[in-house]
């Protein structure tokens, strides 16, 4: 029997995890114990919302930047996600660490919390998943904040349309606004593509993005977790989170494309499904979608996440002189004279320093937070997410989908986002055989 006024003993277990809760509390105390006190007119408050593997290097990045700064609050719908990541900024940053315990945040409405704690002429890092892109967005940018968002920028047209008023609202506040298409500040793509628009390769003729690799993993579901937490940590493998394979994971390469063509397609076709896929989700493991631009030239993305198959991560561009191998997974670009891409053939490549595009993204943001440059990426950022979304309307519903029609959809994935709690319904239910809504061609309405 326990006798009053005596600590009951621990196992080693308990030991080891309680040592290990204490040791990093007086981390996080320490850190803001150490921060300086002496105010400084340029310190930028640096606000997170989402705390997943992009999110932990983009404040990494921001922090990374020149200049006095401090990491003030984070947010996660998984609070112990927020605590961890406040305690490795802290670890990293101690002389940057201002994040006490009270601006550490769960839940869905976390996002307020940051922003608020940031105020106006800070900065918030927007890196959940792209379902909650829009809403986040609007807020930061009603309370004056900048803003860095991770793609993807929404899952539906409804959500674009909302990225680009707010992006607008942010030019008439003089907010700047970072988008996470990083190879968009990626030097030696940028050479390339400056060497195609001078004409190396002649006129541009076909554009062909890839992404071809192994399955997107799947986390089983823990004990007793509940559906929404289930969806959320598998963020990637539900439609009304990421948007779909093609959107969020092949974005980049969309974006680069679109980048050489100096154009958005005016229209889609194509087609895409589960052909091996057995993990109980909504994911297509391929889709092949062809665009048209107004000139008539063609793009053809393919995307594809199987075993054992032929794999490339990259772009291919061909023109009526010659071709190029480029893009996000090509970190080496090249310009070839012809098509064959012998390397005899090689006519240009990327003899400068190494770069850091995502590192490069946060420099030249917080350059024009410090000094006042223009910098708002919304509405590119908007039409690069409306490009794979249109792909994903053709492919899911077989039919042809032009731009106009695409961008004047009015179907939501996940409608009422706004409110939603832990007790929500998940927009993706699965069925008495814990099996989800596939899109069928055909059948399904896309847009």
């Amino acid at each position: 029997m326990q006798t009053p006024n005596t600590r009951p003993s621990i196992s080693r277990r308990g030991f080891i995890k309680q040592s290990s809760a204490v040791a990093a509390t007086t981390l996080v105390a320490s850190a803001i114990a150490a921060r300086s006190y002496a105010a400084e007119d340029n310190t930028i408050k640096i606000g997170m919302v989402g705390c997943g593997g992009r999110g932990g290097g983009a404040v990494i990045e921001a922090l990374n930047t020149k200049g006095p700064a401090k990491f003030v609050a984070v947010a996660d719908c998984f609070k112990n996600k927020a605590e961890d990541q406040a305690k490795r900024v802290a670890q990293k940053f101690p002389d940057k660490f201002d994040c006490p315990p009270d601006r550490i945040f769960g839940d869905f409405d976390g996002y307020k919390k940051v922003i608020d704690a940031v105020g106006p002429g800070g900065l918030v890092l927007l890196t959940t998943p792209p379902t909650f892109r829009p809403i986040h967005m609007e807020y930061a940018v009603e309370k004056g904040c900048h803003i860095f968002m991770e793609k993807s920028f929404g899952v539906d047209a409804p959500g674009v349309r909302r990225v680009m008023k707010a992006g607008e609202a942010a030019k008439a506040k003089n907010l700047k606004i970072a988008g996470g298409l990083m190879s968009r500040h990626y030097v030696p793509l940028e050479e390339c593509i400056k060497q195609i628009h001078d004409g190396a390769i002649g006129d541009v003729i076909t554009l062909w993005p890839y992404r071809e690799h192994g399955p997107v993993g799947f986390k089983p579901r823990q004990k007793d977790e509940p559906e929404l937490a289930h969806q959320i940590r598998n963020y990637s493998n539900y439609t009304w989170i990421n948007g779909s394979f093609l959107l969020d994971w092949l974005i980049h390469n969309l974006d680069i494309c679109c980048w050489v063509k100096n154009a958005w397609p005016v229209s889609a076709q194509g087609q895409g499904g589960r052909q091996v896929r057995a993990f109980p989700d909504q994911l297509f493991d391929h889709y092949s979608v062809e665009y048209r631009f107004a000139d008539g030239t063609r793009m053809m993305a393919q995307g594809r996440h199987q075993d054992n198959v032929w794999n490339f991560f990259g772009s291919q561009v061909h023109g009526s002189k010659g071709s190029a191998v480029l893009g996000e997974g090509v970190p080496n670009p090249r310009i070839f004279k012809g098509w064959s891409q012998e390397p005899g053939d090689m006519i240009w490549q990327y003899k400068g320093p190494g770069h850091n595009g995502y590192q490069y993204e946060h420099d030249l943001l917080f350059d024009a937070i410090r000094n006042d440059k223009p910098w708002n990426e919304s509405d590119r950022c908007a039409r690069a997410a409306m490009v794979g979304i249109m792909g994903r309307m053709a492919a899911e519903s077989g039919k042809m989908v032009t731009w106009d029609e695409a961008m004047a959809s009015n179907v939501e994935l996940a409608p009422g986002l706004e409110k939603m709690t832990w007790d929500t319904p998940s927009p993706a239910q699965p069925d008495e055989k814990g099996q989800y809504p596939i899109a069928k061609p055909g059948i399904t309405k896309g847009f």
